[in-house]
Protein backbone atom coordinates (compact mmCIF):
# COMPACT_ATOMS: atom_id res chain seq x y z
CA UNK A 1 0.00 0.00 0.00
CA UNK A 2 2.12 2.42 0.82
CA UNK A 3 4.59 2.01 -2.36
CA UNK A 4 1.48 2.02 -4.61
CA UNK A 5 0.47 5.34 -2.78
CA UNK A 6 4.18 6.52 -2.82
CA UNK A 7 3.93 5.71 -6.82
CA UNK A 8 0.43 7.60 -7.33
CA UNK A 9 1.77 10.81 -5.49
CA UNK A 10 5.01 11.05 -7.85
CA UNK A 11 3.02 10.47 -10.77
CA UNK A 12 0.80 13.12 -9.59
CA UNK A 13 3.55 15.62 -9.29
CA UNK A 14 5.09 14.72 -12.47
CA UNK A 15 1.73 15.79 -14.02
CA UNK A 16 0.97 19.07 -12.08
CA UNK A 17 4.97 20.43 -12.99
CA UNK A 18 4.27 19.63 -17.05
CA UNK A 19 0.70 20.95 -16.95
CA UNK A 20 1.28 23.91 -14.55
CA UNK A 21 3.07 27.48 -14.98
CA UNK A 22 6.62 26.95 -13.41
CA UNK A 23 6.43 28.74 -9.81
CA UNK A 24 9.94 30.38 -10.05
CA UNK A 25 8.73 32.17 -13.44
CA UNK A 26 5.45 32.69 -12.53
CA UNK A 27 4.72 32.88 -9.30
CA UNK A 28 1.63 34.90 -8.95
CA UNK A 29 -0.30 32.50 -11.22
CA UNK A 30 1.14 29.31 -9.59
CA UNK A 31 0.90 30.02 -5.55
CA UNK A 32 -3.05 29.27 -5.85
CA UNK A 33 -2.64 25.79 -6.80
CA UNK A 34 0.06 24.68 -4.55
CA UNK A 35 -1.93 26.05 -1.62
CA UNK A 36 -4.88 24.50 -2.74
CA UNK A 37 -3.26 21.57 -3.46
CA UNK A 38 -2.01 21.28 0.08
CA UNK A 39 -5.72 22.17 1.31
CA UNK A 40 -7.41 19.56 0.15
CA UNK A 41 -7.33 15.74 0.20
CA UNK A 42 -4.14 13.53 -1.32
CA UNK A 43 -5.66 11.12 -2.54
CA UNK A 44 -7.62 13.08 -5.24
CA UNK A 45 -7.51 16.47 -7.03
CA UNK A 46 -10.20 19.32 -6.49
CA UNK A 47 -12.57 19.72 -8.95
CA UNK A 48 -11.28 23.71 -9.89
CA UNK A 49 -7.93 21.97 -10.78
CA UNK A 50 -9.16 18.96 -12.82
CA UNK A 51 -10.81 21.54 -14.84
CA UNK A 52 -7.89 23.86 -15.18
CA UNK A 53 -5.91 20.84 -16.11
CA UNK A 54 -8.71 19.38 -19.09
CA UNK A 55 -8.95 23.47 -20.19
CA UNK A 56 -5.36 23.61 -20.75
CA UNK A 57 -4.76 20.37 -22.30
CA UNK A 58 -8.01 21.50 -24.93
CA UNK A 59 -5.89 24.58 -25.70
CA UNK A 60 -2.78 22.95 -26.03
CA UNK A 61 -4.45 20.36 -28.71
CA UNK A 62 -6.06 23.87 -30.33
CA UNK A 63 -2.59 25.43 -30.83
CA UNK A 64 -0.95 22.05 -32.13
CA UNK A 65 -3.86 21.82 -34.71
CA UNK A 66 -3.65 25.86 -35.64
CA UNK A 67 0.52 25.07 -36.22
CA UNK A 68 -0.74 21.82 -38.28
CA UNK A 69 -2.99 23.53 -39.97
CA UNK A 70 -0.70 26.78 -40.81
CA UNK A 71 2.12 24.33 -41.79
CA UNK A 72 0.01 22.08 -44.50
CA UNK A 73 -1.60 26.22 -45.71
CA UNK A 74 2.61 27.28 -46.73
CA UNK A 75 3.17 23.71 -48.18
CA UNK A 76 0.14 24.21 -50.25
CA UNK A 77 0.78 27.41 -50.83
CA UNK A 78 4.95 27.19 -52.12
CA UNK A 79 4.20 24.59 -53.40
CA UNK A 80 1.19 25.47 -55.91
CA UNK A 81 3.96 28.69 -56.60
CA UNK A 82 6.75 26.27 -57.14
CA UNK A 83 4.38 24.42 -59.70
CA UNK A 84 3.61 27.52 -61.90
CA UNK A 85 6.95 29.10 -61.63
CA UNK A 86 8.51 25.78 -63.08
CA UNK A 87 5.76 25.57 -65.79
CA UNK A 88 5.24 21.76 -65.03
CA UNK A 89 2.72 20.84 -68.26
CA UNK A 90 5.34 22.54 -70.51
CA UNK A 91 8.73 20.82 -68.43
CA UNK A 92 7.06 17.25 -68.82
CA UNK A 93 6.57 17.71 -72.30
CA UNK A 94 10.71 18.40 -72.56
CA UNK A 95 10.87 15.73 -69.94
CA UNK A 96 8.60 13.05 -72.30
CA UNK A 97 10.64 14.25 -75.72
CA UNK A 98 14.26 13.54 -73.64
CA UNK A 99 12.93 10.49 -72.29
CA UNK A 100 12.01 9.36 -75.59
CA UNK A 101 15.40 9.92 -76.52
CA UNK A 102 17.11 8.17 -74.00
CA UNK A 103 15.37 5.04 -74.66
CA UNK A 104 15.78 5.05 -78.45
CA UNK A 105 18.91 5.59 -77.72
CA UNK A 106 19.39 2.24 -75.60
CA UNK A 107 19.29 -0.06 -77.95
CA UNK A 108 17.91 -3.67 -76.89
CA UNK A 109 18.66 -2.94 -72.79
CA UNK A 110 17.32 0.49 -71.30
CA UNK A 111 18.77 1.29 -68.10
CA UNK A 112 15.76 2.35 -65.80
CA UNK A 113 18.11 3.87 -63.10
CA UNK A 114 19.62 5.89 -65.78
CA UNK A 115 16.12 6.93 -67.53
CA UNK A 116 15.10 7.96 -64.46
CA UNK A 117 18.07 9.95 -63.70
CA UNK A 118 17.71 11.41 -67.06
CA UNK A 119 13.95 12.59 -66.65
CA UNK A 120 14.72 13.94 -62.94
CA UNK A 121 17.92 16.45 -64.22
CA UNK A 122 16.17 17.63 -67.12
CA UNK A 123 12.67 18.40 -65.07
CA UNK A 124 14.82 19.99 -62.87
CA UNK A 125 16.74 22.07 -65.40
CA UNK A 126 13.89 22.89 -67.39
CA UNK A 127 11.61 24.12 -64.17
CA UNK A 128 14.92 26.34 -63.10
CA UNK A 129 14.96 28.03 -66.71
CA UNK A 130 11.44 28.83 -66.85
CA UNK A 131 11.66 30.77 -63.34
CA UNK A 132 14.78 32.16 -63.79
CA UNK A 133 13.01 33.45 -66.91
CA UNK A 134 9.56 35.28 -64.63
CA UNK A 135 12.44 36.56 -62.24
CA UNK A 136 13.75 38.56 -65.82
CA UNK A 137 10.53 39.68 -66.92
CA UNK A 138 8.56 40.49 -64.04
CA UNK A 139 7.56 44.10 -65.12
CA UNK A 140 6.58 42.76 -68.56
CA UNK A 141 4.35 39.72 -67.04
CA UNK A 142 2.62 42.44 -64.75
CA UNK A 143 1.24 44.58 -67.62
CA UNK A 144 0.04 41.50 -69.51
CA UNK A 145 -3.51 39.66 -68.60
CA UNK A 146 -2.20 36.41 -69.31
CA UNK A 147 0.82 36.54 -66.81
CA UNK A 148 -0.71 39.11 -64.43
CA UNK A 149 -1.89 36.32 -61.70
CA UNK A 150 1.74 34.43 -62.16
CA UNK A 151 2.83 34.30 -58.70
CA UNK A 152 5.83 37.06 -58.96
CA UNK A 153 3.86 39.70 -60.71
CA UNK A 154 0.54 38.75 -58.20
CA UNK A 155 3.25 39.27 -54.91
CA UNK A 156 2.44 35.61 -53.55
CA UNK A 157 6.18 34.75 -53.81
CA UNK A 158 9.32 37.64 -53.81
CA UNK A 159 12.15 38.05 -56.64
CA UNK A 160 14.83 36.53 -54.25
CA UNK A 161 12.15 33.49 -52.95
CA UNK A 162 12.45 32.74 -57.05
CA UNK A 163 15.91 33.16 -57.44
CA UNK A 164 16.61 31.07 -54.84
CA UNK A 165 14.36 28.23 -56.16
CA UNK A 166 15.55 28.35 -59.31
CA UNK A 167 19.46 28.24 -58.61
CA UNK A 168 18.86 25.37 -56.19
CA UNK A 169 16.91 23.19 -58.63
CA UNK A 170 19.05 23.77 -60.92
CA UNK A 171 21.86 23.13 -59.74
CA UNK A 172 20.64 20.02 -58.18
CA UNK A 173 19.76 18.80 -62.53
CA UNK A 174 23.18 19.75 -63.56
CA UNK A 175 24.43 17.63 -60.81
CA UNK A 176 22.36 14.83 -61.83
CA UNK A 177 22.55 14.87 -65.55
CA UNK A 178 26.62 15.23 -65.08
CA UNK A 179 26.60 12.20 -62.70
CA UNK A 180 24.67 10.05 -65.62
CA UNK A 181 25.27 11.77 -68.93
CA UNK A 182 28.40 11.46 -69.42
CA UNK A 183 29.05 10.79 -73.18
CA UNK A 184 31.32 11.58 -76.24
CA UNK A 185 28.47 13.48 -78.29
CA UNK A 186 29.39 16.29 -75.12
CA UNK A 187 31.62 17.95 -77.99
CA UNK A 188 29.13 18.39 -80.51
CA UNK A 189 26.55 19.90 -77.14
CA UNK A 190 29.10 22.12 -76.30
CA UNK A 191 29.90 23.16 -80.06
CA UNK A 192 26.34 24.61 -79.95
CA UNK A 193 26.74 26.40 -76.44
CA UNK A 194 30.06 28.32 -77.87
CA UNK A 195 27.95 29.07 -81.18
CA UNK A 196 25.44 31.12 -79.36
CA UNK A 197 26.98 34.37 -78.11
CA UNK A 198 27.69 36.16 -81.18
CA UNK A 199 24.01 35.32 -82.05
CA UNK A 200 22.95 36.95 -78.94
CA UNK A 201 24.88 39.82 -79.81
CA UNK A 202 23.62 40.41 -82.95
CA UNK A 203 20.19 40.35 -81.93
CA UNK A 204 21.08 42.87 -79.08
CA UNK A 205 22.16 45.26 -81.70
CA UNK A 206 20.34 44.42 -84.19
CA UNK A 207 16.22 44.18 -85.00
CA UNK A 208 16.15 41.32 -86.78
CA UNK A 209 18.00 37.90 -87.80
CA UNK A 210 18.84 37.16 -90.90
CA UNK A 211 21.23 35.45 -92.61
CA UNK A 212 24.12 37.40 -91.82
CA UNK A 213 23.80 36.91 -88.42
CA UNK A 214 24.83 32.77 -88.81
CA UNK A 215 27.92 33.57 -90.54
CA UNK A 216 30.38 33.58 -87.19
CA UNK A 217 28.13 31.32 -85.34
CA UNK A 218 28.38 28.50 -87.88
CA UNK A 219 31.86 29.26 -87.83
CA UNK A 220 32.63 28.93 -84.50
CA UNK A 221 30.59 25.82 -84.40
CA UNK A 222 32.33 23.62 -86.94
CA UNK A 223 35.60 25.04 -85.58
CA UNK A 224 35.17 23.98 -82.41
CA UNK A 225 35.43 20.34 -83.63
CA UNK A 226 39.36 19.77 -84.88
CA UNK A 227 40.10 21.90 -82.40
CA UNK A 228 38.75 20.02 -79.40
CA UNK A 229 38.99 16.78 -81.68
CA UNK A 230 42.64 17.66 -81.49
CA UNK A 231 42.66 18.05 -78.04
CA UNK A 232 40.58 14.99 -77.50
CA UNK A 233 43.69 12.89 -79.02
CA UNK A 234 46.84 14.89 -77.08
CA UNK A 235 45.24 14.48 -73.64
CA UNK A 236 43.32 11.03 -74.09
CA UNK A 237 44.96 9.67 -70.72
CA UNK A 238 44.04 12.77 -68.37
CA UNK A 239 40.40 12.57 -69.79
CA UNK A 240 40.07 9.00 -69.04
CA UNK A 241 41.82 9.79 -65.62
CA UNK A 242 38.70 12.16 -64.92
CA UNK A 243 36.12 10.45 -66.02
CA UNK A 244 35.22 11.90 -69.24
CA UNK A 245 34.25 9.95 -72.19
CA UNK A 246 35.77 11.61 -75.36
CA UNK A 247 35.31 10.58 -79.02
CA UNK A 248 39.10 9.56 -78.69
CA UNK A 249 38.73 7.03 -76.53
CA UNK A 250 37.11 4.17 -78.85
CA UNK A 251 39.59 5.53 -81.52
CA UNK A 252 43.17 4.23 -80.62
CA UNK A 253 44.36 4.81 -84.34
CA UNK A 254 43.01 8.21 -84.38
CA UNK A 255 41.62 7.42 -87.75
CA UNK A 256 38.10 9.00 -87.07
CA UNK A 257 39.02 11.14 -84.71
CA UNK A 258 41.17 13.08 -87.65
CA UNK A 259 38.31 12.42 -90.32
CA UNK A 260 35.51 14.23 -88.20
CA UNK A 261 38.02 16.91 -87.89
CA UNK A 262 38.54 17.30 -91.75
CA UNK A 263 34.92 16.86 -92.26
CA UNK A 264 34.08 20.25 -90.30
CA UNK A 265 36.88 21.89 -91.30
CA UNK A 266 35.48 21.41 -95.02
CA UNK A 267 32.19 22.42 -93.96
CA UNK A 268 33.87 25.74 -93.08
CA UNK A 269 35.07 26.32 -96.74
CA UNK A 270 32.46 28.52 -97.92
CA UNK A 271 31.54 30.35 -95.50
CA UNK A 272 33.63 33.28 -96.56
CA UNK A 273 31.67 33.27 -100.11
CA UNK A 274 28.28 33.44 -98.01
CA UNK A 275 29.36 36.73 -95.85
CA UNK A 276 30.64 38.04 -99.17
CA UNK A 277 27.25 36.85 -101.27
CA UNK A 278 24.96 37.79 -98.70
CA UNK A 279 26.29 41.48 -98.11
CA UNK A 280 28.16 41.35 -95.11
CA UNK A 281 31.50 41.37 -96.13
CA UNK A 282 33.47 42.69 -98.90
CA UNK A 283 34.85 40.78 -101.63
CA UNK A 284 38.49 40.55 -100.03
CA UNK A 285 36.86 38.43 -96.91
CA UNK A 286 35.58 36.02 -99.18
CA UNK A 287 39.27 35.50 -100.09
CA UNK A 288 40.74 35.58 -97.15
CA UNK A 289 38.85 33.55 -95.14
CA UNK A 290 38.95 30.97 -98.25
CA UNK A 291 42.53 30.79 -97.59
CA UNK A 292 42.74 30.27 -94.05
CA UNK A 293 39.95 27.51 -94.17
CA UNK A 294 42.51 25.69 -96.51
CA UNK A 295 45.47 26.10 -94.16
CA UNK A 296 43.23 24.45 -91.23
CA UNK A 297 42.02 21.88 -93.98
CA UNK A 298 45.49 20.78 -94.32
CA UNK A 299 46.64 20.66 -90.99
CA UNK A 300 43.63 17.93 -90.84
CA UNK A 301 44.10 16.38 -93.61
CA UNK A 302 47.83 15.93 -92.58
CA UNK A 303 46.21 14.27 -89.15
CA UNK A 304 44.45 12.20 -91.60
CA UNK A 305 47.27 10.38 -93.14
CA UNK A 306 48.95 9.88 -90.17
CA UNK A 307 47.54 10.45 -87.18
CA UNK A 308 49.96 10.77 -84.50
CA UNK A 309 50.57 13.36 -81.69
CA UNK A 310 52.40 15.92 -83.72
CA UNK A 311 50.13 16.14 -86.64
CA UNK A 312 47.33 16.08 -83.65
CA UNK A 313 49.02 19.17 -82.05
CA UNK A 314 50.12 20.81 -85.09
CA UNK A 315 46.33 21.26 -86.32
CA UNK A 316 45.74 22.24 -82.89
CA UNK A 317 48.11 25.38 -83.24
CA UNK A 318 46.16 26.22 -86.12
CA UNK A 319 42.83 26.16 -84.78
CA UNK A 320 44.41 28.81 -81.96
CA UNK A 321 45.39 31.22 -84.97
CA UNK A 322 42.44 30.39 -87.57
CA UNK A 323 39.66 31.66 -85.12
CA UNK A 324 41.28 35.39 -84.38
CA UNK A 325 42.60 35.67 -87.67
CA UNK A 326 38.41 34.73 -88.97
CA UNK A 327 36.71 37.35 -86.77
CA UNK A 328 39.21 40.00 -87.66
CA UNK A 329 38.85 39.44 -90.88
CA UNK A 330 35.37 39.96 -90.54
CA UNK A 331 34.94 43.02 -88.58
CA UNK A 332 37.76 44.64 -91.12
CA UNK A 333 35.93 43.63 -93.82
CA UNK A 334 32.53 44.46 -92.98
CA UNK A 335 29.91 46.67 -95.09
CA UNK A 336 28.47 49.46 -93.25
CA UNK A 337 24.95 49.96 -94.10
CA UNK A 338 25.10 52.87 -96.58
CA UNK A 339 27.36 50.91 -98.33
CA UNK A 340 25.36 47.56 -98.51
CA UNK A 341 22.42 50.20 -100.08
CA UNK A 342 24.39 50.84 -102.63
CA UNK A 343 25.48 47.48 -103.51
CA UNK A 344 21.74 45.90 -103.30
CA UNK A 345 20.61 49.14 -105.53
CA UNK A 346 24.00 48.44 -107.78
CA UNK A 347 22.73 45.09 -108.08
CA UNK A 348 19.37 45.71 -108.57
CA UNK A 349 20.23 48.34 -111.16
CA UNK A 350 22.00 45.47 -113.43
CA UNK A 351 19.34 43.02 -112.69
CA UNK A 352 17.00 45.10 -114.17
CA UNK A 353 19.20 46.42 -117.21
CA UNK A 354 19.72 42.31 -117.58
CA UNK A 355 16.33 41.59 -117.10
CA UNK A 356 15.39 44.41 -120.06
CA UNK A 357 17.74 42.93 -122.47
CA UNK A 358 16.63 39.59 -122.03
CA UNK A 359 13.03 41.08 -122.80
CA UNK A 360 13.91 42.74 -125.95
CA UNK A 361 15.82 38.92 -126.84
CA UNK A 362 12.52 37.56 -126.37
CA UNK A 363 10.60 39.96 -128.27
CA UNK A 364 12.88 39.75 -131.03
CA UNK A 365 12.72 36.40 -131.16
CA UNK A 366 8.97 36.46 -131.16
CA UNK A 367 9.22 38.83 -134.09
CA UNK A 368 11.51 37.01 -136.48
CA UNK A 369 8.76 33.73 -135.56
CA UNK A 370 6.61 36.07 -136.45
CA UNK A 371 7.77 37.09 -139.84
CA UNK A 372 8.63 33.76 -140.47
CA UNK A 373 5.06 32.44 -141.05
CA UNK A 374 3.32 32.47 -144.12
CA UNK A 375 0.84 35.45 -144.17
CA UNK A 376 -2.88 33.69 -143.83
CA UNK A 377 -4.76 37.36 -144.70
CA UNK A 378 -3.52 36.81 -148.56
CA UNK A 379 -4.94 32.80 -149.15
CA UNK A 380 -8.05 34.43 -149.19
CA UNK A 381 -9.01 37.16 -151.20
CA UNK A 382 -10.87 40.22 -149.19
CA UNK A 383 -14.03 40.61 -152.10
CA UNK A 384 -15.04 37.77 -151.29
CA UNK A 385 -15.53 38.52 -147.27
CA UNK A 386 -16.73 42.36 -148.47
CA UNK A 387 -19.12 40.68 -150.71
CA UNK A 388 -20.69 37.84 -148.15
CA UNK A 389 -21.27 40.79 -145.18
CA UNK A 390 -23.16 43.46 -147.41
CA UNK A 391 -25.01 40.91 -149.80
CA UNK A 392 -25.86 38.03 -148.26
CA UNK A 393 -28.50 37.26 -150.46
CA UNK A 394 -25.46 36.68 -153.60
CA UNK A 395 -23.52 33.93 -153.84
CA UNK A 396 -19.93 33.98 -153.47
CA UNK A 397 -17.62 34.20 -155.61
CA UNK A 398 -15.12 31.80 -156.45
CA UNK A 399 -10.64 32.88 -157.42
CA UNK A 400 -8.94 30.96 -159.19
CA UNK A 401 -5.13 31.13 -158.05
Amino acid sequence: MWRGGATAASAARALRSRLLPDPIHYPATSLAPIASAHTSSSSAPSSAAANSVVEEAAAAAVSVSQQAGSVSDALRHYGRCYWELSKARLSALVVATSGAGYVLGSGNIVDIAGLCCTCAGTMMVAASANTLNQVFEIKNDAKMKRTMRRPLPSGRISPAHAAMWATSVGAAGTALLAWQQIHPVNTWVGAVVGAIPPLLGWAAASTDLSLNAMILPAALYFWQIPHFMALAYLCRDDYLAGGYRMFSFADPTGKRTAWVSLRNCLYMLPLGLFAYNWGLTSEWFGLEASLLTMGLTIGALSFVLEPSPKTARRMFYGSLLYLPAFMAGLLLHRLRNEQKVHNLAEKSELNGVLYGADLQDEERAKQKCEDRKPSRAQSRPPVAYASVAPFPFLPVPIYES
